[in-house]
């Protein structure tokens, strides 16, 4: 069965690093070898409608398709092998195992999503990506220069050890001093020093005015016990919901409950985080019972065949991963910026939701989630309007010749739905005479030359660093350019620069607002990204788990409230 869930557009982000890869994406790293040919247009398509999204899916997936069918037809054997389910321990599907539980260390998106339940940070947002208090209780800006914390009372580490203002202060210490190398300490770089005056006071000091220091001080930046050193991921100890148990690489993660947690406790005993890199093996674990839960980790067309199992639901939500096609500014062709436009006018998004992605996707209008205090829907909009983008590039001097106006080339991974989206987006732009060729390459050499910015065209997503707005000036202010940082477009504009400065150094969040609504609705005129859709967060679980709260974010809070019928 399938449960979808509602919410309004004016409805958490797991990373306060950049993560623009899907793990779908990365689990193709190193495991393929690098294809360098360009690729012809597809053959034997018609001209790009709606039926042509279902050939070009059809033709490109039916290897998939027919591994499923195969799935299915295998699963009752396999069944009856399963063993029984322990009645304690919930279960869960993870693609691949966390590099590093060290909450100071890990950025991979595994890490921070488990850490968030083994540890507490100062902290926390909610679904509209407000900052709410977590072990702070509450806080005061004495000066735009100064944050003073004042920490709930009572709360212990998962060894008995009581957290106090000298575990937060060594905490980031470790960062800023340099004792822990990790790309987090970029994070902080504009905190000048921490100091204590009590047990349960801190106050961070900036070196200029800061607005988004509240925001890396929630999710996953988890406090550490005082003294915890390099080797602190082995073992790690938390004030956590859960504590830690055991981590296999490549096999499992075992958390339990924190009986003696100071909010809100766990309902569920255990959890295994089991790791299946194969999406095939994914729905056959669930559908044994051999595994109870597993949320965005498994393709569209494998979840339309599990929503049949009457001993499966499906829980649908609006997600915040960001789906984009970026454009090189610097290449001759795509600086002008009415190329850019005919372009975006000439994609169709919607059938390639409603086809590719069976509608668990939204069409985005900003790098920003609607959900978000942020973000402006009200910006320029390009609908699918071929005549109008045949315009464009007529009075951008780019007449037809033979029904071809200029060749452009996009790079891809080998992911199999970049690839299939990269497709369709070939027949699209046919149909106003621009000549998509493609490129597919193993995944460390596209990412390195999507870094270096040697690319025409590439289309990636963002994973949580899209849920706070600072993360503009990461990719579009001017001195982001990449390989250094992610402006890997090359997008200039100095009113865009100056409106990040502003932003940045503004506390006010009404101010903060009107400031990036600027900056979305400039954004949205020049065009260095063109937008694609927000994935759907999408769970499937078996029917004796209950409790399921799905948050914008995707991460694993539903494990808090989640519990097991007994």
């Amino acid at each position: 069965m399938r449960k979808v869930v509602f919410t309004t557009d004016d409805t958490e982000g797991t990373a306060n690093t950049e993560n623009s890869f899907s793990t779908e994406t990365r689990r193709h790293r190193g495991r393929q070898r690098e294809r360098k040919k360009i690729h012809p247009p597809i053959q034997g398509l018609t001209k790009f409608r709606i039926s042509s999204v279902r050939s070009v899916f059809s033709a490109v997936n039916l290897k998939s398709r027919v591994s499923l069918c195969l799935c299915v037809s295998v699963v009752f054997l396999l069944i009856g092998c399963a063993r029984k389910p322990d009645p304690n321990t919930l279960v869960m599907i993870i693609e691949s195992s966390p590099i590093n539980l060290d909450p100071r260390v890990g950025v991979d998106s595994q890490s921070q999503r488990i850490d968030e339940l083994l540890f507490d940070s100062l902290l926390r947002h909610d679904e509209h990506f407000q900052i709410q208090p977590s072990l702070a209780d509450s806080w005061e800006i004495h000066d735009p220069l100064t944050y003073i914390f004042h920490l709930h009372r009572g709360v212990r580490f998962h060894n008995g050890q009581p957290l106090t203002a000298r575990d937060v202060k060594w905490t980031f210490d470790s960062l800023l001093t340099g004792k822990l190398r990790s790309t987090k300490t970029s994070t902080f770089t504009k905190v000048s020093r921490i100091d204590v005056s009590d047990d349960y006071t801190v106050i961070f000091r900036l070196k200029e005015p800061f607005a988004p220091l509240l925001w890396n001080l929630s999710g996953a930046a988890g406090i550490v016990p005082y003294g915890s050193g390099e080797d602190f991921n082995r073992k790690p100890i938390g004030s956590g919901a859960f504590r830690f148990v055991s981590a296999q690489q490549d096999k499992n993660v075992v958390i339990e409950r924190n009986p003696d947690y100071w909010a809100t406790p766990a309902r569920l005993d255990r959890v295994e985080f089991k790791v299946i890199p194969d999406a095939t093996t994914r729905a056959l674990e669930l559908r044994k019972q051999s595994a109870d839960v597993a949320i965005n980790s498994l393709v569209a067309d494998t979840v339309v065949a599990l929503e049949r199992d009457h001993d499966l639901t499906v829980v649908q939500a609006p997600g915040t991963i960001y789906a984009y096609i970026a454009l090189n500014l610097r290449d001759p062709i795509l600086k002008d910026v009415r190329v850019r436009r005919a372009i975006a006018y000439g994609i169709d998004v919607q059938p390639i939701i409603h086809y590719l992605l069976r509608d668990e996707a939204r069409p985005a209008y900003s790098v920003l989630p609607p959900q978000h205090w942020a973000y402006d829907g009200n910006v320029e909009r390009y609908p699918h309007d071929p005549a109008r983008a045949r315009a464009l590039l007529d009075a951008a001097g780019y007449r037809p010749v033979n029904g071809v106006r200029f060749h452009i080339t996009m790079k891809t991974s080998t992911e199999e739905s970049t690839r299939l989206l990269a497709a369709v987006l070939q027949e699209q732009l046919r149909e106003v005479g621009i000549a998509l060729d493609i490129r597919t390459f193993e995944f460390a050499t596209f990412l390195a030359d999507v870094t270096k910015g040697a690319y025409q065209i590439h289309s990636l997503r963002w994973i949580g660093g899209n849920q706070d707005p600072d993360i503009f000036e990461n990719l579009f202010d001017t001195a982001s350019f990449a390989p250094k940082r992610a402006n890997r477009t090359f997008y200039s504009n100095p009113q865009v620069d100056e409106l990040i400065r502003e932003g940045r150094g503004t506390l006010d969040q009404q101010k903060r607002k009107a400031i990036y609504d600027q900056i979305q609705q400039i954004l949205a005129d020049d065009l260095p990204y063109i937008n694609l859709w927000y994935l759907d967060n999408v769970l499937v679980h078996t029917n004796r788990v209950h409790g399921i709260e799905i948050s914008p974010s995707g991460n694993y809070d539903f494990l808090r409230t989640a519990e097991l019928a007994q």
